[in-house]
């Protein structure tokens, strides 16, 4: 349906720069509501431990010796910043009527469990800047930890400068550069980045000249100590690791192509390369062996995998899918405040359990985790061949 402001104004109707960036918005509007659809329902993770979490056994302690009262799982994020728990909500979305509501309620069950919540990219608002009102959840969370989020193709396009811009506008307290090459390699036509050089150099001056922290993310496919070690030396101190294990957005890239009946090479190649990656527990031990703050992500679903990841080194557990699909089932049961409520219960519980799994190892803290014994299997221990190439 066109715009009717569009179709009764000549000079507007006329102009074939507004008419691509119009079809450049939908486009990329329609990917978003996609993505949102087939990570509520569709058939986008992989089958069996892809994670290789069933490889990690942690140590009973029959005798604790503690009160649960003197459990903490508060941590610090960047300088005077405290969570109450080990916890984030990643990156999903913005740009849409959807996108909106999603984030408008996440992030106020973030806040109200006071963990960082992630905006999903906003390269879209520099297409449209109408839409950054779906990015703007102060108004509904003054208070929360909020991360913008960019892909590192746009940063490197746009600047430090705009990048900074991009934070100012949704007053975010961090800036996430996610990186995303498999996944482009999926999408067709015009949708897609082929040109991948020049990204050390961008989050090199992005971590100089942004006035706020600045995370590299992967989404999905891992982290390599190789890849770290680099973005190291450009000054980055956060990663996350996004490893193989949860959503596969390559496998959901091509299932949007096939759904469009576009059986092209792109959707062949992604089907192939669902599991592409490195599976996020190898992905967070890797990175526990270096000078940076680890965030794991990718298929951690309950409390005992993220339990796991602190046990591995990670610093902070993020996790996205388990939770949209529990805000939306709950949304459309029984609306909006619903679905916060049921999300928050969710969560709660997941960190309940992490509390009392952390109990189990007779430690107060999670941090004390990672320096206990554990039982290391074949599979995850294999990985360890790449420590330091």
């Amino acid at each position: 349906m066109s715009d009717p402001k569009v179709a009764s104004d000549p000079k507007l109707a006329s102009d074939p720069k507004l008419d691509k960036t119009m079809s450049a918005t939908f486009a990329s509007q329609r990917r978003k509501d996609d993505h949102i659809d087939l990570c509520h329902r569709g058939d986008v993770t992989l089958e069996g431990d892809r994670g290789l979490w069933s490889d990690l056994s942690l140590v009973h302690n029959a005798m604790p010796e503690l009160h649960m009262s003197s459990m903490s799982l508060k941590t610090s994020l960047w300088g005077q910043t405290e969570i109450d728990a080990p916890l984030m909500l990643t990156g999903m979305t913005g740009g849409t009527e959807k996108a909106t509501l999603v984030n408008r309620g996440l992030s106020q069950v973030c806040a109200h469990l006071n963990i960082p919540f992630g905006l999903g990219s906003q390269r879209i608002m520099t297409k449209d800047p109408s839409l950054v009102d779906s990015f703007k959840v102060r108004q509904y969370a003054p208070n929360v930890v909020l991360l913008s989020n960019i892909g590192v193709n746009q940063l490197r396009e746009m600047g430090p400068e705009a990048a900074q811009r991009l934070c100012d506008e949704v007053e975010s307290d961090a800036l996430a550069i996610h990186l995303n090459p498999a996944m482009e390699f999926i999408q067709p036509g015009d949708e897609a980045d082929r040109d991948f050089r020049g990204g050390y150099e961008a989050i090199r001056l992005a971590v100089k000249m942004i006035d706020r922290p600045v995370i590299v993310k992967e989404c999905g496919c891992g982290l390599s100590p190789k890849v770290i070690s680099r973005l190291i030396d450009q000054g980055v101190q956060f990663v996350d690791v996004s490893g193989v294990g949860g959503t596969s957005w390559v496998k959901l890239e091509a299932l949007r192509a096939t759904q469009d009946g576009e059986h092209s090479r792109e959707a062949r190649l992604g089907m192939l390369l669902a599991d592409w990656g490195i599976p996020t527990a190898a992905a967070v031990m890797l990175a526990s062996s270096l000078p940076v703050k680890v965030i794991a992500s990718g298929g951690i679903t309950n409390a005992l995998e993220a339990t796991k990841a602190l046990a591995l080194g990670a610093d902070i557990v993020g996790m996205a899918r388990p939770a949209l699909q529990t805000f939306l089932d709950a949304f459309e049961r029984h609306g909006e405040d619903h679905a916060i409520e049921s999300t928050i219960e969710f969560l709660d519980e997941l960190i309940y359990g992490m509390r009392s799994i952390t109990a189990l190892h007779g430690v107060t803290s999670h941090k004390q985790l990672r320096h206990l014994p554990r039982v290391i299997g074949p599979r995850l221990l294999a990985w360890r061949s790449i420590e330091h190439s």
